[in-house]
């Protein structure tokens, strides 16, 4: 699913973005890498609410069959499903980035369908997104690209260039660089960057954003399966630490156990298995490719 220009970050999320006062910033990075205590988490409105969604695409094909389900604030929930099961047009359609022909999409706080184009910009700024193509700048530095995050909160395009942007904006940026281990190769060139190393980097964009919530469509489909499993435990340790909501797509069952708290089962656009990750296993979610 296409949803970012070549700099890796979504354009909507960073046209005519509002500008902020850094020092004044809302959300203070610092509040960010404290995980929110349990019972505040319990007590705010659930991150995503998602009730009766429906969408075709021709008059023939339902590839969302009225979809209802809850992600509380600081969960982590994996969709699975075979190919053409409506993962990625749900994930999708709860981000507005398609239009669902009926039910409705309640996004931290906030009605999606009732959102103007401005304030839809604004909303998905507060949300990271992790893809399988990394969209890093090939010729720009590591430490660049990431610095490409701060894009929705900065004034102009002077996180563009990391001679542009302010010292406290490439301070943080390195920090989220030395949070996926890769604060030594802030100054190499995204091309040079291994796959893995890749996806660090597009992590640590993604977090750059300072976001409440994390949208990832097959985080680690495009590595190697060693690669793999050291991206995902990473990104998903992260996500813990950070104290957000993750939601992500994932083919490889074994992750969806491992890095879930719960695991949500697709099939022809409807729910058919929606269980805490503890409870399942690989054969159990298999059964339900047959």
């Amino acid at each position: 699913m296409t949803m970012e220009p070549a700099s890796g970050v979504p354009l909507a999320m960073f046209r005519d973005a509002t500008s902020l006062d850094e020092a004044g910033a809302s959300r203070a990075f610092a509040s960010q890498a404290a995980i929110m205590p349990v019972n505040e988490k319990a007590a705010r409105e659930p991150d995503l609410v998602v009730r009766g969604l429906r969408k075709s695409f021709d008059k023939t094909t339902r590839v969302l069959d009225g979809v209802d389900f809850t992600v509380p604030a600081g969960q982590s929930v994996a969709l699975i499903g075979a190919n053409g099961a409506g993962k990625s047009t749900l994930l999708r359609s709860c981000l507005r980035l398609i239009e669902p022909d009926a039910g409705d999409v309640r996004l931290l706080g906030r009605d999606m369908r009732s959102l103007k184009a401005r304030e839809l910009r604004e909303l998905r700024a507060e949300i990271g997104f992790v893809f399988q193509k990394h969209n890093l700048v090939p010729r720009l530095s590591a430490l660049t690209n990431v610095l490409h995050g701060a894009l929705p909160r900065s004034a102009l395009a002077r996180p563009w260039f990391q001679s542009c942007a302010p010292k406290s904006l490439r301070d943080e940026a390195l920090a989220c660089l030395e949070r996926v281990g890769l604060g030594h190769v802030a100054a190499r060139r995204a091309d040079k960057l291994s796959g893995g190393q890749s996806q660090r980097v597009a992590i640590a964009r993604a977090l750059m954003q300072r976001p409440r919530l994390m949208v990832a469509d097959e985080p680690v489909a495009s590595l190697d399966p060693s690669s793999g499993e050291e991206v995902m435990r990473l990104f998903a340790d992260l996500i813990r630490r950070e104290g957000l909501t993750l939601l992500f797509t994932s083919h490889d069952l074994s992750h969806a156990i491992a890095y879930a708290d719960r695991v949500i089962a697709l099939r022809r656009g409807s729910i058919v298995l929606d269980a805490p990750s503890s409870e399942l296993n690989v054969a159990t979610l298999r059964a339900l490719y047959d």
